[in-house]
């Protein structure tokens, strides 16, 4: 473990911060977490001091570097990558697998679709090639049969983790947690090996 503490912490990335019920997407989150035996740690545990005087941007810089030294202080991470308003997931969820990649830890993620990458941009590409570029139209489409781009669904699973589909009703799609209780339990596995 990369602390001092007996539970495991895991950064619990993905698009959940900015839903209406953000908080309480966050609790049942670390919830499930602390019946896995981890701690679970949430975008929004983060303080920022004085948040209400600071300028947009100063504020986003302070958000960033807090949550980087959240994901640092963690010994893995689970990311939420249902595709959040476009056919890919998040994108700073995506930036915070990166990080935690690069910093050598477990990654895990989850998607509340089956329905591959190439899939899910051809059907939006059939949908809305009036309104894209004639370059973007004109560009390839990465078909790999992953869930996601090859960059994240790569770095997920060489991370020592895994990449969970789950096919969800429309109105739950990105707060459904069946695939985030799977990548628990694939990660309740990994820590026993570890241990």
């Amino acid at each position: 473990m990369t602390n001092d503490q007996q539970r495991p912490r895991i950064y619990l990335a993905g698009p959940e911060v900015f839903f209406p019920n953000a908080l309480e997407q966050g609790a049942e989150k670390k919830r499930l977490c602390a019946e896995h035996g981890f701690e679970g740690v949430y975008p929004l545990d983060n303080v920022i001091e004085g948040a209400q005087h600071l300028a947009p941007q100063e504020l986003a810089r302070r958000i960033s570097h807090a949550n980087e030294r959240m994901i640092r202080s963690c010994d893995l991470l689970i990311a939420n990558c249902t595709p959040f308003r476009s056919v890919s997931m998040d994108v700073g969820t995506a930036f915070e697998i990166g990080f935690m990649q690069a910093l050598g830890r477990p990654v895990f993620g989850y998607s509340n679709t089956c329905a591959d990458y190439a899939a899910r941009v051809r059907e939006v590409a059939a949908a809305v090639s009036h309104v894209w570029d004639a370059q973007s139209n004109a560009a390839d489409i990465e078909d790999f049969g992953l869930a996601e781009n090859l960059m994240i669904a790569v770095a997920i699973t060489d991370a020592s983790g895994a990449f969970v589909t789950e096919e969800v009703a429309p109105e739950r799609m990105l707060s459904d947690l069946a695939g985030f209780r799977r990548c628990l339990e694939r990660a309740s596995e990994l820590m026993a090996t570890r241990a």
